[in-house]
């Protein structure tokens, strides 16, 4: 029982416990490396003949640690690297070796232990011959068409199993560095090829990036090289320069117009950025220049999809430099990334000229809290809602999908309770930038969160590869803030503590709604809420018992000489079923809590589409009955029939996915003691 004691003078004080309150952020000017942004690293390719895996220190050195890039005069930090996959020793065989895809998936495991993620490009050269005086002269050593798909078959499973550690898929194969331009098999527009792009050619190239789009995890993008390779994909071979870009109700909608984007690997070389914004022609028509058609469907399409590259040639100058078209340009192309070693030529001048520390700041995504506002208490069982403004000073928003958590951190021993974010704008990707975004999220507090005080965080996740990083903090989002960040968690403070109370759904009794002016000695008392407008005079000596929560409403008052007593005693209810499965339980003993802690009983993701996982802790070895009920109380699954576990974790997959939506009661039996939890199934989410 909590006894509180109010006169005049500190009503006011309880006033301000039972309402929301908002709480205002400060913003951090630190260069923040965040996953899928900032200027990454290149490693050295993995060809066929010579494949050194990632080293794993370089790469969380250069993740915690600044170094200075190659030929570079500025730092950085970062987790993003850029990897070539060159395939020179397959480009006459339609089998890529054993020891390659081997060499390949160790990568990505290095990757993964290192907590960095990897734009990837395909290409069979990267070394041309340049004897006769062009950038690349033929023949420039890529393969056929049936072998590339003969590849990119072979890649797949490698591909999809491990979207959590692949920022972005660059569509390569093609031609010289994978670039689709200087190319012995898909048509070569150089002046050493035939100019243009025939429709022949078109059709193959078509093929390969349909390929490549399939071997790709669907909640990952391709990036082209040119903005027309994704038109004449999308809306056919004569697609003309003017189709139309992505839309926001087309976006993330894991389609192939949704998951192109495009690289652009020479960022102000030129007027075209060397063929960038170029229109290569067709069977019937000759390649020209359309710089302002390409360059303004590049910036619309960009908003919703990935965009990144590199600068390689600082002779387009001034209009390369902070004073020129730089900022402009990465603000309204919408760039996530950067090579961080080419050109450094044009980088150098950035870092010279002044606008390098802003460059590192707002490539991608940058968020920044506002101010957020917070109930300061909330019964369990029920659905606590705040308002949370963000703004993006990014140059981008995320290209990968993201998931929100509000996490409640008992103040008393830190244990945590997780609790999926829904609600407007509860999508991060939306967040668009250069705007603010009113989060206005929802959780559902579950039943058995005991009482007491909770500090609220915010986790921004990863939830690819069915959650393989989701609890890695190296893959977290972090806001822009001052004294907000907790590294060794990957949470985001709010800085707001709510008390949690006993669930009013729970009691079942009415709340009362009390006003009027009260004389003599009177006791109000339900098993709900009491809310009160009452003006105590003097004389009056007025308690309240309530069991979830006293909500003191504008007109209340106590004048001199009234008493006012508040008590809340929290509420203590069972039920069961004809099946004698104990449904709710909330009592605020401490024996009760200390079971649930003892045993860590978790169940997550909750809400889910059916796909569930139990986790438990046993601190000895015993008897154990594990089961599943639907709110009528028939057994819906049974993973454990009193089985001995031994002592330690244990952990099991629960499938509901043939169960109808609804709520579900999970009891764990643990030699005489049962601990519950509510399972909700939604639809497919």
């Amino acid at each position: 029982m909590r006894l509180f004691r109010y006169t005049l003078m500190l009503l006011i004080l309880a006033k301000s416990l039972v309402s929301a309150q908002t709480v205002t952020y400060t913003p951090s000017d630190e260069d923040i490396v965040n996953p899928d942004r900032g200027f990454y690293h290149p490693v050295a390719p993995a060809s066929g003949t010579s494949f050194a895996n990632l080293n794993l220190q370089d790469l969380i050195n250069k993740r915690t640690t600044a170094f200075t890039p190659y030929q570079a005069n500025y730092s950085l930090r970062t987790s993003l690297v850029f990897r070539y996959y060159v395939l020179d020793a397959f480009t006459e065989t339609d089998v890529i070796s054993t020891t390659y895809l081997s060499d390949l998936q160790t990568d990505f495991n290095i990757a993964r232990q290192a907590g960095v993620k990897m734009i990837i490009r395909f290409a069979y050269t990267i070394s041309p011959d340049t004897t006769c005086g062009d950038t690349a002269c033929p023949p420039y050593g890529d393969a056929s068409k049936p072998r590339v798909l003969a590849h990119i078959a072979q890649l797949k499973p490698y591909l999809q199993n491990n979207a959590d550690v692949i920022s972005v898929v660059q569509a390569g194969f093609i031609g010289v560095w994978g670039e689709n331009y200087y190319t012995d098999h898909f048509g070569d527009p150089s002046p050493n090829g035939d100019g243009r792009i025939l429709d022949s050619n078109w059709v193959k190239r078509n093929e390969v990036l349909s390929a490549v789009l399939d071997a790709v995890p669907v909640e990952r993008m391709v990036q082209v090289r040119y903005p027309q390779l994704k038109q004449r994909y999308i809306y056919g071979i004569d697609a003309p320069p003017g189709s139309a870009p992505l839309s926001l109700a087309q976006a993330y909608q894991q389609t192939d117009i949704a998951r192109i984007g495009f690289h652009n690997d020479c960022f102000l070389a030129s007027p075209s950025d060397f063929g960038t914004y170029t229109d290569y022609g067709s069977s019937s028509s000759f390649p020209m220049d359309r710089i302002s058609t390409f360059k303004s469907y590049f910036a619309d399409d960009g908003q919703y999809t990935v965009v990144g590259g590199e600068t390689c040639f600082d002779g387009y100058s001034p209009e390369n430099d902070c004073s020129g078209d730089a900022l402009t340009d990465l603000e309204s192309l919408h760039y996530s990334f950067l090579n961080s070693d080419y050109n450094n030529a044009v980088n150098n001048d950035w870092q010279t000229d002044g606008c390098m520390d802003e460059i590192k700041r707002r490539l991608g995504y940058r968020f920044v809290m506002l101010d957020g506002t917070y109930p300061a208490v909330q019964a369990a069982g029920s659905t606590l809602e705040f308002t949370l403004h963000i703004k993006n000073e990014g140059y981008a928003a995320p290209y990968n999908e993201r998931s929100l958590e509000l996490i409640l951190r008992n103040t008393n021993n830190g244990n945590i309770t997780r609790l999926p974010v829904a609600g407007n704008n509860a999508d991060p990707r939306f967040w668009r930038p250069g705007t603010t975004t009113a989060l206005n999220g929802q959780v559902e507090i579950p039943v058995e969160v005991p009482t007491g005080d909770y500090e609220l965080l915010l986790h921004i996740l990863d939830p690819s590869n069915n959650n393989a990083i989701a609890d890695r903090p190296e893959y977290s989002i972090q806001f822009a803030n001052e004294n907000t960040w907790e590294a060794h968690t990957g949470y985001n403070k709010l800085n707001h503590t709510v008390e949690i109370t006993a669930p009013a759904d729970e009691c079942g009794d009415q709340n009362l709604q009390l006003n009027g002016s009260p004389t003599g000695t009177e006791a109000f008392t339900t098993n709900g809420t009491i809310t009160s407008t009452q003006q105590i005079t003097g004389g009056a000596d007025i308690s309240y018992s309530a069991g979830t929560s006293i909500v003191l409403e504008p007109g209340f008052s106590v004048t001199n000489g009234g008493l006012f007593r508040g008590f809340i005693e929290g509420c203590v209810s069972s039920q069961t079923t004809s099946s004698g499965v104990v449904v709710s339980k909330r009592q605020d003993q401490m024996t009760e809590i200390s079971v649930a802690e003892e045993f860590g009983l978790r169940v997550f993701p909750n809400p889910s589409d059916g796909h569930f996982e139990v986790r438990f802790d046993m601190p000895k070895a015993g008897n154990v009955q594990l089961r599943v009920f639907d709110w009528t109380g028939k057994v819906a699954a049974t993973p454990v029939v009193n089985q001995r576990l031994s002592a330690g974790a244990h952990q099991y997959r629960l499938q509901l996915t043939n169960q109808p939506p609804g709520v579900y009661v999970l009891s764990l039996k643990i030699e005489d003691q049962v601990l519950v939890r509510r399972m909700v199934r939604t639809g497919q989410l």
